[in-house]
């Protein structure tokens, strides 16, 4: 009586379990959220081997356009002039990074050293599924 417990143990498990499907790795669509107290003028964003142009978001709450990568993660290379000067992220290694999927994203970014001339992304926002049809 034991033996057919466990045996059927073992076959309800096997027949449970159910294999997940992976979402792919993009396209993702991208906007910047100023949220410094600066204008950023010629903003440029840098995914891997993709570089877009986002053109000048202006202060507090300026928001971009989308703009289609094929694959985003948390942490993207960005550049901003502000008053001239060029700002910028540290390069990041995307290696180990878990990518965006297919969604709409906004990186809320703002100045964290103005004398060093860095930016930083201090939140990324999923805002809303993308639709590919």
């Amino acid at each position: 009586m034991k033996k057919y417990f466990i045996l059927l143990f073992f076959l309800f498990a096997a027949t449970a379990c159910k294999k997940t499907k992976l979402e792919p790795e993009g396209p993702t669509d991208v906007r910047i959220e100023n949220i410094s107290d600066q204008d950023f003028t010629d903003v440029t964003v840098k995914i891997k081997d993709e570089s877009i142009s986002f053109g000048n978001i202006t202060k507090m709450g300026g928001l971009s356009d989308y703009y289609r990568f094929q694959v985003a993660y948390i942490k993207a290379e960005i550049t901003a002039k502000v008053n001239g000067v060029t700002f910028s992220t540290a390069p990041f290694e995307y290696t180990y990074l878990n990518y965006q999927g297919q969604m709409k994203i906004t990186y809320q970014v703002w100045i964290s050293d103005f004398n060093g001339k860095k930016i930083e992304i201090k939140n990324v926002i999923p805002d809303a599924p993308l639709d590919l049809k």
